[in-house]
Parts: structure tokens; sequence; C-alpha cells
């Protein structure tokens, strides 16, 4: 039997929220991979039936298939303050200070980061395909069809250090509408009480005084860059082409559970996840260092019989 697949993309987040205790919030790529194994964010269900037409030159016949969906791991995003302290140990040599990327730190301490102001906080952030591939396929398998994900480990998607003119300058979204227009493109509602920032500009500065809620929002503006094509930034697309039977994960949206969610990596591993704003967090105070895993929720799979 040949099976064909319909996955959802899943991304992992490590949030260091306090800048002297990053150290205690580092997390591991064995940590990672373990991370992966939660059944609740895996949500593996059966939702639908799938129909094949064989024809031959003795005839055609139908044949079905079980149509299931699941979150699938992509990458790791990490959100944090000073520039080559990727709380992702064996990661951080990847966005080393530069020149045009200087220390960060909130608010910003240099030139180069031009929009620095005593009330904003910056964070830089990266998109790294997650680690955790295979295990996340063995532990997939125990339940049937199992969906491939978009993300190749190891593979830098969304490195902020890189992306400067867009990350610290806000070149050139920030004269976007999306920017522009109050309530458009908003983590959270003013409305609703628990606005925790816009998504546009998609650069590394935010007014939020809640420095859990300020990174994020910075990882969820960088899962929106690297879940779409053509964007004015320096990144690559973490997307995965359709094929039959197979239907890959869609654009990141954020406070829609349908499409991404996030789990709390330390300093406890939790083994459930949810959408921004996530309510939970929501009195959570600033010392809490809390790395979390990000997930696109529909991953799909059916399976193609082959004629006999």
């Amino acid at each position: 039997m040949t099976s064909h697949l319909y996955r959802l993309r899943r991304l992992v987040l490590a949030i260091p929220l306090a800048t002297s205790l990053q150290a205690t919030a580092a997390v591991t790529t064995a940590t990672i991979v373990s991370s992966s194994l939660s059944p609740e964010c895996l949500e593996y269900k059966v939702v639908g039936i799938c129909y094949w037409l064989f024809c031959t030159p003795y005839g055609c016949r139908v044949k079905t298939s079980a149509k299931v969906r699941h979150f699938v791991p992509d990458a790791v995003v990490s959100s944090y303050a000073n520039t080559g302290e990727n709380p992702w140990t064996e990661m951080a040599s990847f966005s080393p200070v530069s020149s045009v990327a200087a220390g960060g730190n909130d608010p910003g301490d240099s030139a180069t980061q031009a929009n620095t102001t005593i009330s904003a906080r910056f964070k830089n952030t990266d998109v790294i395909g997650h680690p955790g591939g295979y295990a996340f396929s063995q532990f997939a398998s125990g339940s049937g069809y199992v969906c491939k994900g978009a993300g190749t480990a190891y593979m830098p998607y969304l490195l902020s250090n890189y992306d400067y003119l867009a990350w610290r300058y806000g070149i050139p979204e920030a004269v976007y509408p999306e920017a522009l227009i109050p309530g458009k493109r908003e983590v959270g509602g003013t409305l609703s009480g628990d606005l925790w920032g816009n998504v546009y500009p998609r650069s590394g500065f935010l007014h939020q005084p809640d420095d859990y809620k300020a990174a994020a929002v910075m990882a969820q503006r960088a899962g929106d860059v690297v879940t779409r094509s053509g964007q004015i930034h320096v990144y690559q697309s973490l997307l995965a082409q359709a094929e039959d039977g197979y239907w890959p994960a869609g654009e990141l949206l954020e406070g829609n559970a349908t499409t991404g969610k996030w789990q709390e990596l330390t300093p406890t591993l939790s083994q459930s996840c949810a959408a921004f704003p996530n309510r939970a967090h929501t009195s959570r105070t600033p010392w809490a260092p809390m790395p979390v895993r990000c997930v696109d929720p529909t991953a799909s799979a059916s399976v193609k019989a082959s004629p006999s």
C-alpha cells in the first residue's frame, strides 16, 4: 500500500523571559526531541474516508482508505533579548553579534537598533528546523499512518540577526496598512482585554511591558513570515507542496488554533498546547523563563491502495 499524507506544520518556541535567567532557561536538543512525544499535542484523529478509482484494461474499481490528521513538528522558534544567546544551546552560534546586529537587550542598546525607546522591548528570533523528526515519526506511527513535515532538522529558516533591515528597522512593513490600522492582525484584542501586541510590523520591537507576552508576539511574527512565501525578509519559507492524498499546513494565523499552537518547553515541559493569547499565561510573572513550542494543527493522511 502507498501512503499519501496530509499534515500540518508545528513549531517549537524557546522564550527566556529574564536576561539574568537565560542560563537556567537553556534548552537542549534532547529536551526538544522529547517534547515532540506529546499525545495531546499530536491530536491524532480520523477525519474521513478517501475514495480511489483504479482503472485497468480489464475495468475499474473503487477502493477506500482512512483520512487522518495530526500535528507535525517542523521547527524550533527561539525568542530572546541578547544577540548570540539563543536558549537552544547547540544553535546559539548561528546568530553571533555583528556590526549590524548589536547586543540587543531591553530596550535596544545601540544606534543599529533605530527604534530604541524606553518603553519598547527588543527580541531576536530564530526559526530552525526541528531535530525530532525521526523520534516523532516512531511515536506517531503507533496511532496509524504518519504525515511528513515541511521542516528539515537544524535548517535555519529565519535568523533575525541577518534580517536586520526588517527586524531592527521595520523596513518596509512599518508603513503597511496592517501596521497602521488599529485592530488589524493583532495577538489578542483591545475589546477583549487581552491585547498582547500587533503582528505588523514584523520586526523585533514591541511596546509591551510583559516580557512573556512580548517574546510570544515576536515568535508569532517569525512564524507568520516563514509560513508565507514572497515576504520582504531574509528567510526560507517553511512550506510543503501538496500532492495526491497529501494536504500540507497553510499559513500561521494568530489566535487561530486550527493554524498553529504553542507548547511550553521549560522550565516545565507541558503536555498541552494553546494558541496565543494563552490565557493560562496572562498573569505569569516576567521572571519565569517560558520556552514553548508551536504547532500547526491539522495534518491529514490518506492511504492509497495499490491496484492488485
